[in-house]
């Protein structure tokens, strides 16, 4: 095994107050946790930490050889770009600060001076990624005019589309809602509180489309949330291909009656 860093014993044990039971080796490329190997993407961290900056810390990290290029991107964008690619790929708990500083070109030091804690950055990487989705959201309904029904059926299938990528590993916020289920976590407050509003988004567009009760709203829920789940244990050929098939009979058993 080529030699690399491994992470310090403080860091095993994170802001979230648990200990961190996987160990990683880094050399660039890999990180190892437990029997496997997870190739890390070295074109992407190189494009990430290349730029011109646009303000904040930038730094050079101790133990770099004199000749070599220094990132001109904040250290603060590439502590969070690095922290949420490698939370959604490996879990929250399964990565410490020190491996995100490390792979940021980073130190620890630049990273708790831009965010708090460890609980922080998650919780403003899970802010940020349901920005994101909300503006797909927008963005899928805006294409069918003002119509409740065809916006209904359209997010499926974008949906369909979305949830068949092959960098799709579940739904960012319900992983982190499974692993930190601590009901005050800042992580699992954005958490739950993006599901509140999906699901009230649901009720408004199935009432809008005539539905009588909140049980399309329901219904369609509880199938955009499997469906995530099947992605990740059955991949695209599993039933999650049938998502957008499944909520257009849905909503037509809902709201035509048959």
């Amino acid at each position: 095994m080529s030699q690399g860093l491994l992470l310090d014993p403080g860091d095993w044990k994170d802001d979230l107050g648990c200990d961190e039971t996987v160990r990683y080796h880094l050399d660039g490329r890999e990180i190892l946790t437990g029997n496997s190997h997870v190739k890390e993407r070295s074109a992407k961290m190189a494009t990430r930490n290349s730029g011109d900056a646009v303000g904040g810390d930038t730094e050079t990290v101790a133990g770099a050889s004199p000749g070599a290029p220094v990132s001109k991107r904040p250290a603060r964008d590439r502590i969070f770009e690095t922290a949420r690619e490698l939370f959604y790929q490996h879990g929250i708990r399964a990565v410490g600060v020190e491996t995100i500083a490390s792979e940021a070109e980073a130190t620890k030091m630049t990273l708790y001076r831009n965010f708090p804690s460890k609980d922080e950055l998650v919780a403003e990487v899970l802010r940020e990624q349901e920005r994101d989705y909300w503006a797909w959201w927008e963005e899928v309904t805006s294409c069918c005019c003002t119509d409740p029904r065809k916006q209904l059926e359209a997010i499926f299938d974008a949906f369909e589309t979305k949830a068949c990528n092959a960098d799709i590993h579940g739904c960012p916020l319900s992983n982190a809602a499974i692993e930190l289920h601590e009901e005050n976590h800042p992580a699992q407050v954005v958490s739950v509180n993006y599901k509140k509003e999906l699901h009230r988004r649901l009720v408004e567009l199935t009432q809008g489309a005539g539905a009588q009760t909140n049980d399309l709203a329901d219904a369609l829920m509880l199938l955009m949330e499997g469906a995530y789940i099947s992605r990740v244990t059955l991949g695209v050929g599993g039933p999650v291909r049938a998502v957008a098939r499944s909520a257009k009979a849905l909503i037509k058993v809902h709201l035509d009656g048959c």
